[in-house]
């Protein structure tokens, strides 16, 4: 990352291998998904841009650039020029500099004395005219947020309903529908009466229409601005010219009607789409702005932002960890729930690490700051979910480019519909505009800019609560394709930890005596087997024994040692038979733990073969679950490992997999995934992200799982947080659900367009006398627009694996 000073703040850029960058910038005031298009327009006709995509939910535009021929400022101008603010969004200054383009997270100033801050690269920046002078820096109180443009939204339509209901009172429509015959004021004509009540409507609320596509013209591109603003305005021009030239048929109530129908669509469409973006506010407002820093044994309470690594902090029962750290002294249990999605509080003692915005439950901490500022855990999740939301999915890239080509049909479908009723009927020019103005309305594409966004919001905020970080779009839409899911065994399937499964004692062992004597040898040693041996005694509450003398460890074989005046001997099989032990009844049960893939360890006491302990790599909690929840879901299941046959079928056998892959070493993991590609199956690879760097590459959907606080593997396209295989179906579910509700909003917005235009065109008019007025195709358009706002949203009650505790 490099960070670049243009005077007016900080911003992050991301710089990839080929030299390009990437930068999030904040665009606020996109009322109108189809708005996008004006920004995409301008920014890619610039010198250096590569690529962009506008996001009008998350209000925000990521840009791939050349740094050689542009920069972050410049781009900000450019949005700028298109009549929309672009600063960084306005969130907590103790988790991102409150400049910073997307919110992306970076080190605030007051964070930069830990450690020195890259300096920039030179960046060769184009000129810039007078005009395109940089802005000010926006504060809070200039940024357009999604709250305000809801507020600004609802005062337009109470204006413009507050005036239309009066201009359809003296209208054609008031006498003859309502009955209505109110005297006109002032003596006026009613024409003329209309007009006046008009004015606010048209030069108050029906603005941001007019404004809107003078931006959308000015890029050289055509949005649904256009075509409300077309629509509106042509009715009310021609209501003006008629009333000008003498009176005649009008239809202001058209105009007024229409704009306030729209506006109150788009209010509750906007109320509706707001909420599906909840993930990032969410998450930035976990972090504490203050934290209690210990300075000379006092604890002082600072800014979040002012905490520097190496500061020790003090961190009371009830309280926030401030930033990412280890513990020092102290020890407790810490809901991290909030971060990496587990139910559970985890116990921390000196020497464990604890993650920022995670709670304190009872004990008190402190803690050495390891990570601050864009480094926390919570920073690279913040932008993890922003660079997901930001992406667009292929099926959006189609949707967007559909939209504009619906916006030109409108247009030219609205001016043929004109010329027919003129031309082919005896219809009067008020009628035939009538006609012509609800084909321009009916036909706007916002349900189709609106119908994959919204479900891809959803789908990532939904994943972030849970711990499963889809790093983009395509990630989002790869998961529900996946049939094949391949899992690595140790740490993924298994805790990757010996524990002891087996105790088989010789005839006439006391099974607490021996575990208390095998017990007392291996506290002793360092190898991984006896702290499975000594936690298992522990947990068996066997007790302890005298002091432990002579102890001899016994390199590839065991350890010796003599305990409470005996001989105590813990190994394999070689060290048994140097002790002279014949195994005896034990045989036996010794080949049955070797052949189920166990490993055996032989406890002898003075010479004597007295009890048999199998180890082996327990299965996680959830693993058998997982497999269940994936067999649900129509997947198969393939356990990839290094370990012996015996121990992966045993393993399989229990946790119910289809398919075992076993001897495999780690360079030829790709390949074993390649060779189920090449059957024609979509593969995912679950794995910890570093050992199986390769076979996440290759794999159609690389999971990392276990990540904790390392949410920016790059070899992985899903990032899970916890060490938990459930949370494997919960993606799936998740991209499946995503999936689903991408496909119904499109089919949705593309066969609502498909029915509604001859209808408002009049094509059944003649027949069956069927027609829909300008007012009733707002409603129908804003509607359809609604409809898909909410049926995305609906995906928040998407039915996830829970897992009930209690081991399978």
């Amino acid at each position: 990352m490099h960070d670049v000073e243009d005077g007016h703040g900080r911003y992050d850029t991301v710089a990839s291998r080929d030299g390009r960058r990437r930068a999030v910038l904040d665009v606020s005031g996109l009322a109108w998904a189809s708005q996008q298009s004006t920004v995409a327009a301008v920014l890619g006709r610039r010198p250096g841009v590569l690529e962009v995509e506008v996001n009008p939910l998350a209000q925000s535009a990521t840009v791939t650039f050349d740094p050689r021929r542009t920069s972050t400022l410049q781009l900000r101008r450019w949005v700028t020029e298109c009549g929309y603010h672009c600063a960084g969004q306005v969130v907590p200054s103790h988790i991102c500099d409150p400049l910073v383009d997307p919110g992306r997270v970076v080190v605030p100033e007051a964070l930069a004395h830990g450690a020195p801050t890259p300096e920039a690269e030179p960046v060769e920046t184009p000129a810039v005219p007078e005009a395109a002078a940089p802005p000010e820096a926006v504060g809070e109180h200039d940024q357009k947020s999604m709250a305000a443009m809801v507020s600004d939204m609802r005062n337009r339509f109470l204006v413009a309903v507050l005036f239309s209901v009066p201009v359809v009172i003296w209208s054609p429509i008031g006498e003859d529908v309502f009955g209505l015959h109110a005297p006109v004021p002032f003596g006026l004509r009613q024409d003329v009466w209309a007009l006046l009540l008009s004015l606010p409507v048209i030069f108050y609320s029906c603005t941001i229409f007019f404004t809107g596509a003078l931006r959308a013209l000015r890029a050289r591109t055509l949005d649904m601005m256009v075509l409300v603003a077309v629509a509106v305005g042509s009715g009310w021009l021609y209501s003006l010219i008629v009333t000008l030239t003498g009176g005649g048929d009008v239809f202001y109530e058209a105009a007024t009607v229409l704009a306030s129908f729209v506006l109150l669509g788009h209010w509750f469409e906007m109320r509706a789409r707001g909420g599906a973006n909840d993930a990032i506010r969410t998450l930035l407002d976990l972090a504490p702005p203050k934290a209690l820093v210990l300075r000379d044994g006092e604890p002082v309470e600072v800014p979040t932002a002012e905490v520097e690594v190496g500061d020790l902090l003090l961190v009371r029962p009830g309280g926030k960890v401030a930033v990412d750290g280890t513990v020092e002294e102290g020890e407790s249990e810490v809901d991290e729930s909030m971060v990496t999605g587990e139910s559970l509080p985890v116990h921390k003692a000196p020497g464990d690490q604890v993650v920022g915005a995670t709670i304190n439950a009872n004990g008190t901490l402190r803690v050495r700051a390891t990570k601050v500022g864009s480094d926390t855990a919570l920073a690279q999740i913040v932008e993890l979910v922003q660079e997901a939301q930001n992406s667009k999915a292929p099926g959006q890239r189609l949707a967007d480019r559909a939209a504009f080509w619906l916006v030109l049909v409108a247009l030219v479908g609205g001016i043929a519909t004109l010329a027919v009723w003129l031309l082919a009927t005896d219809r009067p020019l008020g009628a035939a505009m009538l006609f012509a103005i609800t084909v321009v309305v009916i036909t706007c594409p916002d349900a189709l800019g609106l119908a994959t966004p919204t479900a891809i919001m959803v789908g990532t905020s939904l994943g972030a609560k849970r711990g499963v970080l889809f790093k983009n779009a395509m990630a989002l839409e790869a998961s529900a394709s996946i049939r094949t899911v391949v899992m690595d065994k140790t740490g993924t399937l298994t805790r990757g930890e010996p524990e002891v499964t087996d105790l088989v004692t010789a005839p006439g062992t006391d099974e607490v005596r021996l575990l208390q004597l095998v017990a007392a040898v291996e506290r002793e040693s360092e190898h991984p087997l006896a702290d499975a041996v000594v936690r298992y005694a522990e947990a068996q509450s066997s007790g302890t024994t005298g002091g432990t003398q002579q102890f001899e460890n016994v390199p590839g074989q065991g350890a010796v040692a003599v305990v409470d005046g005996r001989r105590i001997a813990v190994g394999n099989r070689r060290l048994a038979e140097q002790e002279g032990a014949d195994l005896g009844e034990l045989a036996s049960a010794r080949e049955e733990l070797a052949a189920t893939g166990r490993t055996v360890v032989i406890a002898c006491i003075d010479g004597r073969a007295a009890g048999l302990i199998g180890i082996a790599d327990a299965p996680r909690e959830t693993s058998a679950d997982a497999v269940a929840e994936l067999h649900a879901l129509g997947v198969e299941v393939v356990m990839l490992t290094g370990d012996n046959r015996a121990t992966a079928e045993r393993i399989a056998q229990r946790l119910g997999i289809d398919t075992v892959i076993a001897e495999v070493l780690p360079r030829d993991k790709a390949a074993r995934i390649a060779e189920l590609q090449r059957d024609g199956r979509k593969v995912a690879m679950v794995g910890d992200g570093v050992n199986d760097a390769p076979a996440l590459a290759q794999a159609d959907l690389g999971i990392a799982i276990g990540a904790g606080t390392d949410v920016a593997i790059e070899t992985a396209d899903l990032v899970l947080m916890r060490s938990d295989p459930l949370d494997v179906p919960t993606a799936l579910r998740i991209g499946r659900g995503t999936l689903r509700k991408m496909r119904q909003n499109l089919g949705w917005a593309i066969g609502y367009n498909a029915i509604a235009l001859p209808i408002a065109a009049g094509v059944f008019e003649p027949a069956t006398g069927l027609i829909l007025r300008p007012e009733i195709a707002a409603v129908s358009m804003s509607g359809s627009s609604i409809i898909v706002a909410v049926n995305a949203l609906a995906l928040k009650r998407l039915h996830l694996p829970r897992h009930v505790p209690g081991i399978r």
